[in-house]
């Protein structure tokens, strides 16, 4: 096979760091992956044409070329305000909510303290370094650096004898697909003496627990997997935990935060039964509805409280401040945001992303996230045939390279079955508090709205960890506010015919939510005879026309916002590494 050229199709300002919104490369001679995105509202940022950005010349006559990004939901407002001041939209950016420009040099000062700009940076060109160790960038050349599991320290671990051996992590996603590398350790699971056993339980509305949309594979990978598929290359954080996936999600990703409750709830009421002791959400939505009312925030304590120690993504709305989404901002969860190991164990090259949320949280105020760890280029399990896998076709056989928070969720979610292996006593509460102690500070920042209480250090809190107990005196939900309110903006509507959109009271089973039913006691008893056992849920797809609230563009399911119900980072492009300049086909999902 010839080696493809590199070459640049559009440029992203430096401050996007290393593991920036991928917008800049193409492979000549391969398809563009936005190519193979379909629906409304989706654009080809590394599309030729008039979109370009400006040639050279444009700052000989006085203009400038920038990337403009706007505050939240004021992009129309941004365009206005650069074309009152003379200047020229060349190109709409909408995966990271902003868009490329040529203005007077003159006029840049005053549009930076525009109240709907959020920054404007110079659209300076991107030199790719092809030769980087962790670039692949055809068949034969050298695999891409994915060392997560050693930047963290659980190789350390490891070593110790502990691998996650006795630990069941369940993980609410999209599905878990087949793959040597989690052979014997997916649970199977049944509500019941007279329910077959299913290898997962499934709450999407699909007929089968198979993951269609591809975000679950590679967050199960990360957390559990153990390289059969690669020689023991690519193993997750904890390589002999047990996995129990629930699946809310179908094959565009669309789910309901109903969905999730009604899982929450199963999580909760078969804990025992299935030995779960941890439970990762790389999940959010955008509400900004007060944790200490909404349903959301109560499911999440009602586990942490029944002994599940919750990881929850941060979500990629940053890099603004007061982009937690939900429920990331409750304060007893254990929050991550995350970081760019740049390809190497030690930190002290790491970077943070521009992606990765920041606190505090809306509207409560809260100090989130509470750490950081790897969630760049990462190497991970692929659902071959899924949504994503035809839209970013893999050259790395069983795997696929990915970059957002929700696999820094669960990177922190196998470093806490690590955690629970060597020391089963450890409460929930324990266990936030020895992973926020032990965490390390990153030479790159260490401002807590952004880092927390630093990065992971799995070695530390495995193998040492500092006793105490997190989450004194924290308020709890009571879980009274509004379901709608807990969804943020976009919604989903059924597939069925005639299509119903689900808000105000619906869940996706079309019945009316029942609040006080569902702040009842969770039982498998109780389980089986609540709606969710007994009355089918609807397969949905989105319902916002123009997917204001993914703009996969191709690639955002990492910064792809659900808004209302966000896949915190499924950027599984095909990430061909991290180039200095940040040149890199993902999003920032979350």
């Amino acid at each position: 096979m010839t080696t493809p050229s590199w070459r640049v199709r559009s440029r992203v300002p430096r401050t996007f760091g290393a593991c920036a919104l991928g917008l800049v490369l193409s492979l000549s001679g391969l398809t563009h992956p936005a190519a193979a995105a379909t629906g409304p509202g989706v654009t080809d940022p590394g599309a030729t044409g008039p979109g370009a950005a400006a040639g050279p010349g444009a700052a000989e006559t006085g203009d400038l070329p920038v990337i403009v990004l706007a505050r939240p939901g004021q992009e129309s407002a941004a365009r206005a305000q650069v074309a009152a001041a003379g200047g020229t939209l060349t190109r709409d950016l909408p995966l990271v909510h902003g868009f490329a420009a040529v203005v007077g040099a003159r006029a840049v000062p005053v549009l930076r303290l525009g109240p709907a700009i959020r920054s404007i940076t110079p659209d300076t060109p991107v030199r790719v370094a092809a030769d980087r160790s962790s670039l692949r960038v055809a068949a034969g050349a050298s695999e891409p650096t994915s060392v997560y599991p050693q930047a963290v320290g659980a190789d350390q671990v490891w070593r110790a004898g502990d691998k996650g051996q006795g630990v069941t992590v369940a993980m609410i996603d999209t599905g878990v697909a087949a793959s040597p590398d989690l052979a014997g350790r997916m649970v199977t699971v049944s509500d019941g003496l007279l329910s077959p056993s299913q290898p997962c339980k499934n709450l999407s509305g699909e007929p089968s627990c198979q993951d269609n949309y591809g975000h679950g594979t590679f967050v199960g990978g990360v957390i559990a997997g153990d390289g059969s598929s690669s020689g023991g290359t690519y193993s997750g954080v904890a390589p002999r935990a047990k996995l129990l996936s629930i699946k809310v999600a179908g094959a565009d990703g669309s789910t309901d935060v109903s969905n999730v409750l009604a899982a929450i709830q199963w999580v909760v009421s078969y804990r025992s039964m299935y030995s779960i002791r941890v439970l990762n959400l790389s999940l959010s939505t955008d509400s900004a509805q007060t944790y200490r009312t909404d349903p959301f925030n109560y499911a999440v304590e009602r586990a942490w409280d029944a002994g599940i120690v919750v990881v929850v993504s941060a979500s990629n709305r940053g890099p603004s401040a007061a982009t937690i989404s939900k429920p990331a901002d409750d304060p007893l969860v254990i929050t991550v945001g995350a970081s760019d190991d740049r390809g190497t164990p030690g930190i002290g090259d790491d970077e943070l992303p521009d992606f990765s949320s920041r606190g505090p949280t809306v509207p409560d105020g809260l100090a989130k996230p509470d750490l950081v760890a790897p969630g760049c280029h990462l190497m991970s399990l692929r659902a071959v045939g899924s949504t994503l896998d035809r839209q970013f076709p893999s050259s790395d056989g069983a795997y696929h390279r990915g970059s957002g928070t929700s696999f820094s969720a669960a990177v922190t979610s196998g470093t806490v079955a690590l955690m629970l292996a060597r020391h089963p006593e450890l409460e929930p509460n324990q266990v936030k508090y020895a992973l926020t102690h032990s965490s390390r500070e990153l030479p790159a920042g260490s401002d807590p709205a952004v880092v927390g209480a630093g990065t992971l250090d799995a070695a530390r809190a495995a193998l040492n960890p500092p006793a105490g107990a997190a989450n004194a005196g924290v308020v709890r939900s009571n879980g009274t506010g509004l379901l709608q309110l807990s969804r943020g903006h976009v919604g989903v509507q059924t597939i069925a015919v005639p299509s119903t959109v689900v808000n105000g009271l619906l869940t996706t089973q079309l019945l009316l939510w029942d609040p006080t039913g569902y702040l009842l006691g969770w039982s498998p008893v109780t389980w089986v005879v609540s709606p969710w056992a007994l009355t089918p849920i609807q397969p949905v797809r989105w319902s916002d026309d123009d997917w204001s609230g993914r703009n996969w563009g191709g690639r955002n399911w990492g910064g792809g916002n659900w808004q209302g119900s966000t896949w915190d980072g499924a950027a599984i492009a095909r990430d061909y590494g991290s180039p200095p300049d940040g040149a890199l086909w993902f999003g920032a999902w979350g």
